[in-house]
C-alpha cells in the first residue's frame, strides 16, 4: 500500500502537485497562501510563492510593488530611506529631507557622516580650517565671522598674547593698563595670588593685593599699630609724620574721639583740652 503524502492543512493529496514545506509540514500552495503569505503594503495582494517577497521593518512588498513613493523608480536592489512609512529613493530624499552642506551647498546624503554646530551642517570633508584647509573633524575650533578655525590657527591670526607668559589668550582673559592677560597669569607681584576678581592697587606699575600692599607699602596707624590703605575713601588724620585711622584719633585718656576738634600732644600721646589742662 503506497503511504499517504497530504497536505498539512487541507489533507489533500499532494502527489503530483507543487507544495511548499513549512516548519517541515507540507502544505499545497492554495493552503500556505492563505495561512501564510504577506500582503503587500501597495497593492494590498497577497504575496503567492511563484513571486519574490521583500520586506523591510515588519513590511512586505511584490517586486514590481517596492518602488519610490515620490519618482516611483524602483528600489530593488537600490539604498532608499524611510519617512513617515514612505520608501524614497536618495535622490528624493535628500531633495525633499537632506540638510545642505554650508560649504559646498550639496545635499548631505543619507548614511553618510556630516558635521553639525548651531543649526549648521557640512559634510565631514567639507568641515575644514579656513586658515590651513585642513579637515576639523571631532578636533576643537573656534568660530570667527561666519568661518572655523582649528584652535592653532585661529591663535596666530587673532588671539591676543598675553604680556606675562606671551602664550596666546584663547578664552576669557584680563585687561591691565590696556595689556591683556591670562587670569591665571595676573596675580599679585608680592604673594603670586590671583587678582582676577579681586580689588587690588599698584606701585610703580606693579599690581598688589591689597594685604600686601598694606604690608609693604601703607603708612602705619599710630592708635592701633595696623596699616592705614588709603583705598575706597578710607579716612585718616595726619599730624607730624604720623597718621592715624579716624576712628583711631582719640584722646589717650579719655578716648574722646578729636576728629575736627582741637588737641594737644604730650610726647606720642594726644589729649583733649580737658585732659590736658595739666599738663
Amino acid at each position: 500500500m503506497t503511504e499517504r503524502f497530504d497536505c498539512h492543512h487541507c489533507e489533500d493529496s499532494l502527489f503530483g502537485r507543487k507544495y511548499v514545506l513549512r516548519e517541515e509540514q507540507p502544505y499545497c500552495v492554495a493552503c500556505f497562501e492563505a495561512l501564510f503569505a504577506s500582503t503587500c503594503e501597495e497593492c494590498g495582494k497577497l504575496i503567492g510563492c511563484d513571486c519574490k517577497d521583500l520586506s523591510y521593518k515588519d513590511r512586505h512588498w511584490h517586486e514590481a510593488c517596492f518602488h519610490c513613493s515620490r519618482c516611483r523608480g524602483s528600489l530593488v536592489d537600490k539604498p532608499f530611506a524611510a519617512k513617515e512609512d514612505q520608501l524614497l529613493c536618495t535622490d528624493c530624499y535628500s531633495q525633499e529631507y537632506s540638510s545642505r552642506c554650508q560649504e559646498c551647498k550639496k545635499s548631505i546624503m543619507p548614511g553618510t557622516r556630516k558635521m553639525e554646530y548651531k543649526g549648521s551642517s557640512w559634510h565631514e570633508t567639507c568641515f575644514i580650517c579656513h586658515r590651513c584647509q585642513q579637515p576639523i573633524g571631532t578636533k576643537s575650533f573656534i568660530p570667527k565671522d561666519s568661518e572655523n578655525f582649528c584652535v592653532p590657527c585661529y591663535e596666530r591670526q587673532y588671539a591676543l598674547q598675553c604680556v606675562q607668559c606671551k602664550k596666546p589668550i584663547t578664552t576669557g582673559g584680563v585687561t591691565y593698563r590696556e595689556q591683556p592677560w591670562h587670569r591665571e597669569c595676573f596675580v599679585c607681584t608680592a604673594c603670586k595670588k590671583p587678582l582676577s576678581g579681586q580689588r587690588f592697587t599698584s606701585r610703580d606699575e606693579f599690581a598688589y593685593c591689597l594685604g600686601c600692599f598694606c604690608d609693604l607699602y601703607a603708612k602705619k596707624c599710630a592708635g592701633c599699630a595696623n596699616p592705614i590703605s588709603g583705598l575706597g575713601g578710607t579716612k585718616y588724620i595726619s599730624f607730624e609724620e604720623r597718621q592715624w585711622h579716624n576712628d583711631c584719633f582719640n584722646c589717650k585718656k579719655c578716648s574722646l574721639s578729636l576728629v575736627g576738634r582741637g588737641f594737644l600732644t604730650e610726647r606720642d600721646d594726644i589729649l583733649c583740652p580737658d585732659c590736658g589742662k595739666d599738663i
